[in-house]
């Protein structure tokens, strides 16, 4: 017991001698596994499979980059799939980037809005060009430029049929964002998707999941679902059968691939 309290005091001083140390316990993913646990009683959200999300799972997608930071294609699939189940219907994502995911949808959607930090404000000059890369020359696409912990939702004053969050993957960001779109943004039929829930399908990213556990309406937290062979997890107004995790990692499908280099 003596060397436990040794050890706590003694890292108590580490943390204080280097404050940037904190940084790393946060971002521990054990830590906020313990955290979920704690308040939620769980480890992960229900695993939906993707074919019983959508029948008939089948996509093909215009605009991929295959570069660093990027989703995977069944993620950029699932967002594309949820848009065309809506005829004429309205999308709004936190998080541009280059411009890939909304650049897959904007062709089965009325209309687009996509948000990002102005590019002037980025320090990176090359990460800041690559904003809306492939998304800012369509304008059916309505680019915001702003910081979504201070962005004025209520000032949009409509409500959007898919919903795509992926920008800051920390906690504040993750919770700020999700308790936004649900209090402004979110009809009753809506979908809202997170990317990076997960390190990978099958790996829950805690820090993540505690954001949008503690972001969304305690109300709604029945109808989340990680998405199988994906790294995003959903909300959805439905009551969808789910597996086990420890089953989802047991492959029960393939998938068929068709690369296409082109240019841009």
């Amino acid at each position: 017991m003596f060397n436990k309290i040794q050890k706590t005091f003694k890292a108590i001083g580490e943390v204080i001698r280097n404050p940037w140390l904190l940084n790393h316990v946060l971002a521990d993913n054990t830590v906020w596994q313990k955290y979920v646990a704690k308040h939620y009683g769980i480890v992960s959200l229900p695993v939906v499979d993707i074919n019983t999300l959508i029948p008939g799972f089948n996509e093909e997608l215009n605009t991929f980059a295959f570069l660093e930071g990027g989703s995977l294609p069944t993620d950029l699939c699932l967002i594309r799939s949820m848009c065309k189940a809506v005829p004429n219907g309205t999308y709004f994502e936190i998080g541009t980037c280059r411009g890939e995911s909304v650049a897959n949808v904007v062709d089965v959607c009325s209309e687009c809005y996509t948000m990002d930090l102005d590019p002037k404000l980025i320090t990176d000059k090359i990460e800041g060009d690559l904003v809306g890369y492939f998304s800012k020359a369509n304008s059916k696409i309505k680019q915001l430029y702003a910081n979504s912990l201070t962005f004025d939702y209520a000032g949009l004053n409509r409500k959007f049929d898919v919903v795509f969050i992926d920008g800051d993957h920390h906690y504040e960001s993750v919770k700020s964002d999700s308790a936004n779109v649900f209090k402004h943004l979110v009809k009753d039929n809506s979908v809202v998707i997170w990317h990076d829930y997960g390190y990978d399908p099958v790996t829950p990213r805690h820090e993540v999941m505690a954001a949008i556990l503690d972001g969304v309406p305690s109300q709604f937290h029945k109808n989340l679902y990680h998405v199988s062979n994906t790294m995003c997890a959903v909300y959805i107004n439905k009551s969808l059968p789910t597996i086990e995790l420890a089953k989802a990692r047991i492959p029960n499908k393939k998938f068929r691939i068709k690369v296409e280099s082109l240019p841009v």
